[in-house]
């Protein structure tokens, strides 16, 4: 049967007339029926929400948008901010494996019903992990994109107070809010919540903090999909990568994928003959929002001198740039 959270998540959701969340939670107690043995109810209540969304569906084109859900309020305004992304996964350019374990999680997370009808829960719970710009942010955009979801985003620096009691009374909003909202929820730099605990200058609280995240990631039960990520991966306790259905690692980028961010960024500006040798080079053990920033320094210069394409020797400086700074950032 429904939980309390879930009565009253239907209760405020038909208030407020956002039909997309008051089926979404519908369909959630459906599944939680079905999974304690109520078959016959859980399939009413399936039968009920998809002759409820058939009936509606004819009034009209549907908005490609998503339905706009109530904005988080009060305390939990401070620890959520809400975006709706229109990025799609053609936009990245990855790793055919990273690609391929991606497009995955969008199957199973828009067949999920025929998933639970089974027994089994779709992919939920990702920890992207790899050196910083190499697009584990803007895979959560994107995932948020292709299955028309709000991103959700929880700001470590206010959930993580001095006081370990607060902190862990944060989480649990944050955690209730996964529950009755549904979206897509990320963990940016979760190493700053989720630490080794065996750090000798680790402290008491933050230790109890990484103990309570743990337990809420335990007990998660809702259609959300939760995203960690982080740029330091080898700072993570390893208790946390059990918590994930899929960890997916995240390399710089291949001489074949630099390519295809270039050629994406300047598009409307791309040299007469491409020197890819040259680029090459330039661009080797850069990330992908490195070689994105050359290009587009590249483009500016040429726009500011009244050129209509990039020059490769513009686009090999400006890289080679970037790549002094990244050497003398490390």
């Amino acid at each position: 049967m429904a939980t309390a959270d879930q009565v009253k998540a239907l209760i405020r959701s038909h208030g407020e007339g956002d039909d997309t969340r008051f089926y979404s939670i519908a369909l959630q107690v459906a599944a939680k029926a079905a999974r304690s043995g109520q078959a016959h109810f859980a399939q009413e209540l399936r039968d009920l929400v998809d002759a409820h969304r058939a009936s509606t569906a004819g009034g009209g084109r549907q908005n490609a948008r998503p339905v706009p859900v109530a904005r988080p309020r009060g305390e939990l305004a401070d620890l959520l901010g809400v975006t709706y992304p229109t990025t799609r996964m053609a936009d990245l350019s990855l790793e055919p494996e990273v690609r391929h374990r991606l497009e995955r999680v969008v199957l199973e997370q828009r067949q999920q019903d025929r998933l639970r009808e089974h027994g089994f829960t779709p992919l939920q719970r990702l920890l992207l992990i790899g050196p910083p710009g190499t697009g584990k942010t803007m895979t959560a955009r994107s995932l948020a994109g292709e299955l028309r979801l709000p991103l959700f985003t929880i700001r470590l620096d206010t959930l993580i107070t001095k006081m370990m009691g607060e902190t862990a009374a944060k989480l649990r909003l944050v955690f209730d809010a996964l529950a009755e909202t549904k979206g897509v929820y990320l963990f940016d730099e979760v190493d700053a919540l989720a630490g080794e605990r065996a750090r000798s200058n680790d402290v008491g609280e933050i230790r109890r903090v990484l103990n309570s995240f743990l337990q809420f990631l335990d007990q998660q039960e809702s259609d959300s999909l939760l995203i960690a990520a982080s740029n330091h991966p080898q700072l993570l306790d390893r208790a946390l990568f059990r918590r994930f259905d899929l960890v997916v690692a995240y390399p710089l980028p291949t001489p074949e994928v630099s390519r295809t961010v270039v050629r994406n960024r300047l598009a409307t500006m791309s040299p007469k003959k491409w020197a890819w040798g040259a680029i090459d080079e330039a661009a080797a053990g850069l990330s992908h929002a490195e070689i994105t920033v050359a290009c587009e320094l590249a483009a500016k210069e040429a726009i500011l001198s009244g050129q209509q394409h990039v020059t490769p020797a513009a686009l090999v400086a400006a890289l080679r740039d970037r790549r002094n700074m990244a050497h003398e950032d490390r």
